[in-house]
């Protein structure tokens, strides 16, 4: 028994002992908290092994090229972890997820080509993360989201990032050392820094920058950025005016300041130029309602001025579904309207003044002839007003060539579609293109629709229920050249489209489909052929039924047999007796009577076989007399022979 007891006890002080130590791996039993130095060891994975509940793990300078979402898994107590210089070039989604109390990361010396939201998610504690000299081109804005009020050291030197998620960089409260020398940054926006409250040191050195923005102070961060190709100008007073002759800022441009360091600059030659608007030109000058519309603005300065545009009505033109301003200036105006009539204005602004160019732009809205028999001096007035409404707005009807004859046409109307028609344009040479206005009563904004040259109607759908709609037709001929199209109207037609749920009236309907005929004719051949096929069963079987009542005859009686030559015994019920003529009849044909036995050759002989016969319902009763009875031919081929073996 005490041999038993004593593996038990051992292995019992292994199990309850420390956690093992992984293979290759030191873990120093005299050190204050659990650590595990695996640092130079070989390895190509994160050892399962871990100890879940260490406060240290090294695994720097190995061979491990990913980590997994469960290597680090419920290492909940974890507050230093070191990856360095292992050629790391794949974190998985959730691979420190479970590290709450880390507040050390190092990543630096790997491979890691970009970072995402969910490959840092759960650092909620993290204070330091060093990311240098790896190969990261790219940082999701969300990278920083877990540890952005808590981080305070970030270095990602030596890498190949153009630009950083600079919002998320200015939300790090915390942040007090910002590293970011030898990447391929060109600019930094401006009042970044400014929201960094606790910012102490920031490095840019080794960049694109050629403008830096003012860093608050004094007192504030220390700021290194040499090795930049900086445009020395009355940008940089600010830092000039910081420097030391220690610090290594250095002059790109202009040409007379190429070279010389900035703290050796004197101050009165880092001047600005007001910007210079060289030209401001709408292309083309005049369009059509609906047609595209674009306005190019060029200027010159130092620092290079930022373009932006002011509409007619003075306000600032922003991006949106019809307006599009580009980085070089240019405004582009996808569909004119009439409220782009008019003058914008080009602005170029930078920190020595700014300048101001006007651009005129013509909107001509579709005309609509009037008075083509004869115009009068009303109407000329009118037209000499320049563009004022629509003449969609001042269409009361088609117009017309012939008294009576309407050149468009509103048919088909339904509550949200109407089909618009117009005559054949044989008067107008080389139509490049049909166009369409329509707005509704309750719709200042026009419609636009181009159609091909053959086109002769069109249908409108989505329209609205219950509106009046005014629509007008044009035809765009091409002027060659770069001159602008010219438009002849065709007319105009007012409509109203019919009220939510109410039906067509009368005369409005839509014409039948020429599907819906073709359907129509399908259905009605199907249910003929149908009711043919039917009436031809019905018919066959009142038929058969008759033929089958016609054929009936009465059950048998009685029943012919032969026997083996035996006498049988009479039935226990007399039959009647046989009628003398009938026994006469039988007599002279030779036939056996009923009942009679048969006596063939000598004595008892039997035949070998009997046969029995079921008499078939064409054979003539027995029990009838022979002169009543029709001559009827029998059919041997329903009589069953039955042979049997004697004994």
């Amino acid at each position: 028994m005490a041999k038993l007891l004593v593996p038990l006890v051992v292995l019992g002080a292994v199990a309850g002992g420390p956690p093992r130590c992984p293979p290759r791996c030191l873990c120093p039993a005299a050190a204050p908290s659990p650590t595990l130095l695996c640092a130079r060891t070989g390895l190509l994975a994160v050892p399962p092994l871990l100890d879940r509940g260490a406060v240290e793990l090294r695994l720097a300078d190995n061979f491990i090229g990913a980590v997994g979402r469960s290597d680090f898994a419920n290492m909940s107590s974890l507050v230093h972890l070191t990856l360095s210089r292992n050629g790391l070039r794949r974190l998985a989604p959730g691979a420190f997820a479970d590290l709450r109390a880390l507040r050390a990361l190092h990543l630096d010396g790997n491979r890691l080509p970009a970072l995402s939201g969910a490959q840092l998610r759960g650092l909620a504690n993290l204070r330091h993360l060093i990311l240098a000299n790896n190969q990261l081109a790219a940082i999701e804005p969300a990278a920083f989201a877990a540890f952005a009020a808590t981080v305070e050291d970030l270095d990602l030197s030596h890498n190949n990032l153009p630009a950083l998620p600079w919002d998320a960089v200015a939300s790090m409260a915390s942040l007090a050392t910002l590293t970011l020398d030898h990447n391929l940054l060109e600019r930094i926006p401006a009042g970044t820094v400014a929201r960094l409250p606790r910012l102490a040191r920031l490095d840019l050195t080794a960049n694109r920058l050629r403008a830096l923005p003012p860093v608050p102070g004094p007192p504030g961060p220390t700021l290194a950025a040499g090795g930049n190709p900086l445009h020395c100008n009355c940008e940089l007073l600010w830092l000039r005016r910081v420097a030391q002759p220690d610090r290594l800022e250095s002059c790109a441009s202009p040409a007379p300041l190429a070279g010389r360091l900035l703290w050796a600059v004197p101050e009165e030659e880092l001047t600005c130029s007001a910007p210079a608007i060289a030209t401001a030109a709408a292309h083309p000058p005049a369009v059509v309602e609906g047609q595209p519309l674009r306005l190019a603005c060029a200027a010159g300065g130092d620092p290079p001025p930022a373009l932006h545009w002011l509409g007619p009505d003075g306000r600032l033109v922003q991006n949106g579904s019809r307006r599009a301003v580009g980085h070089d200036g240019t405004l582009e105006l996808r569909v004119a309207t009439l409220g782009d009539h008019g003058a914008f204005t080009c602005v170029a602004s930078n920190a020595a003044g700014e300048a101001a160019a006007r651009v005129a732009v013509a909107v001509l809205p579709l005309p609509v002839p009037h008075g083509e028999a004869g115009g009068d001096g009303a109407g000329g007035a009118a037209a000499a007003a320049g563009p004022g409404a629509s003449d969609m707005a001042r269409a009361g009807g088609n117009e017309t060539r012939a008294p009576g004859e309407r050149r468009v046409v509103a048919a088909e109307v339904t509550a949200a579609s109407a089909r618009i028609r117009w005559l054949p344009q044989r008067h107008v040479p080389g139509v490049r293109v049909f166009q369409i206005q329509y707005n509704s009563s309750g719709d200042e904004a026009p419609v636009y629709r181009l159609l091909p040259p053959s086109s002769r109607s069109f249908t409108l759908r989505d329209l609205a229920a219950g509106r009046e709609y005014e629509l007008c037709v044009a035809a765009l001929q091409g002027a060659g050249g770069s001159a602008p199209p010219v438009t002849h109207p065709l007319g105009c037609v007012r409509f109203s489209t019919a009220p939510a749920g109410s039906a067509s009236p009368p005369g409005c309907a839509a014409l039948p489909r020429a599907h819906f005929l073709g359907g129509t004719v399908i259905i009605v051949i199907g249910a003929a052929i149908a009711a043919s096929v039917l009436l031809f069963i019905l018919i066959l079987t009142a038929r058969y039924k008759a033929a089958a009542a016609s054929r009936r005859l009465p059950a048998v009686t009685s029943v012919c047999s032969q026997t083996n030559g035996a006498h049988r015994s009479p039935d226990p019920d007399p039959a009647a007796p046989e009628p003398p003529a009938a026994a006469a009849a039988a007599a002279a044909a030779g036939a056996v009577p009923l009942g009679a036995p048969l006596a063939v050759g000598s004595g008892s002989h039997s035949f070998p076989r009997r046969a029995r016969t079921r008499r078939h319902g064409s054979l003539p009763r027995l029990d009838q007399g022979g002169e009543a009875a029709p001559a009827l031919r029998p059919s041997f081929g329903s009589t069953h022979w039955m042979l049997e073996s004697t004994v």
